[in-house]
């Protein structure tokens, strides 16, 4: 780079905004550690990727008694514990694995960018880490949508082969191991890598979505045993669709926040506009759609799992 391009790269605007920046935020760091200020502890919405916690998550998001980026924190939660602090094992973390630390880091790293005020955070990997989530912060209030299997299922289908929106690459670097999943077309693995995801390398979509599904929703209810009634609330992402306003007044009253008019409007406008990323507004059965012959095939493996949710 010649002396002139630096020059101008170093007085461009962009340049001192970024580092304007990171300045401020580090000031606020040393404040945070100097005050350790009180705050409540976060509310997660937490599900299998592709089952409504985004459009909960910006529902919830208009509420004027939390905090939230808007968008999700891989990155944070890898750096605290991920798959390159246990061998690749997943990106699942266990009780366990807590350390004070990573609460500290926690709360530093959402009060240099939003300041004081409680923490609405949604990251799809945490459906994998709830256990772990509820040892750093025992007050938390845990939000889990769940979702029709067999639609769930080919909706991750279909953002698995929306390559660059959902695939790990972006926050692991490449995969350790061989992946050839769906005869090779897929190298990389996507939304996220659940416990013993090395068994569905070579598997066909079909196969690895519904492991997804299952172990993320598996592992849900596992950790409902040992979270507390008052701190974990539920509900079926189709009755959200159906009922929004309805269901997200129930919401907010178990989350102790008002039901504001912010809140119900956008409660009330969900109908028109998508929801999804992938495959546009949500209706029933869209999966025979879209994926008919790969669900047939997995509707065995998924459907005692599908009882117990309550579903057909």
């Amino acid at each position: 780079m010649t002396e002139t391009n630096l020059v101008h790269k170093l007085t461009s605007t962009e340049y001192l905004q970024k580092n304007l920046v990171a300045f401020k935020r580090h000031l606020k760091g040393q404040w945070w550690q100097l005050t350790q200020p009180q705050t409540l502890d976060p509310i997660f919405i937490v599900g299998c990727s592709r089952s409504g916690t985004t459009v909960t998550f910006e529902t919830l998001s208009q509420s004027s008694e939390v905090r939230s980026l808007g968008y999700e924190t891989p990155q944070l939660w890898h750096s605290l514990y991920g798959p390159k602090h246990n061998q690749w094992h997943s990106e699942a973390a266990r009780a366990e694995d807590a350390k004070p630390a990573h609460r500290d880091a926690y709360f530093k790293f959402f009060y240099q960018r939003l300041g004081a005020g409680q923490v609405l955070d949604k990251t799809c990997i945490n459906i994998l880490r709830l256990e772990y989530l509820y040892q750093l912060f025992p007050n938390a209030k845990f939000v889990f949508i769940y979702r029709n299997g067999r639609d769930n299922i080919s909706s991750l289908m279909d953002g698995w082969r929306n390559d660059k929106q959902f695939c790990l690459t972006q926050f692991l670097g490449d995969n350790p191991e061989q992946v050839a999943i769906e005869n090779g077309e897929f190298k990389q693995w996507h939304f996220f890598l659940p416990p013993q995801w090395r068994s569905y390398n070579h598997a066909s979509l079909a196969e690895v979505c519904s492991f997804q599904w299952l172990k993320a929703n598996t592992m849900a209810l596992k950790a409902k045993q040992s979270i507390p009634s008052k701190q974990w609330i539920e509900f079926r992402y189709e009755d959200f669709i159906a009922q929004p306003v309805e269901i997200m007044e129930q919401v907010c009253q178990q989350l102790g926040l008002p039901f504001e008019a912010n809140i119900k409007l956008h409660c009330a406008n969900l109908s028109s506009r998508p929801t999804s990323l992938v495959s546009g507004k949500p209706e029933p059965d869209k999966w025979k759609k879209r994926n008919y012959q790969a669900i047939l095939s997995i509707e065995d493996n998924i459907a005692p799992l599908m009882q117990k949710l309550g579903y057909q």
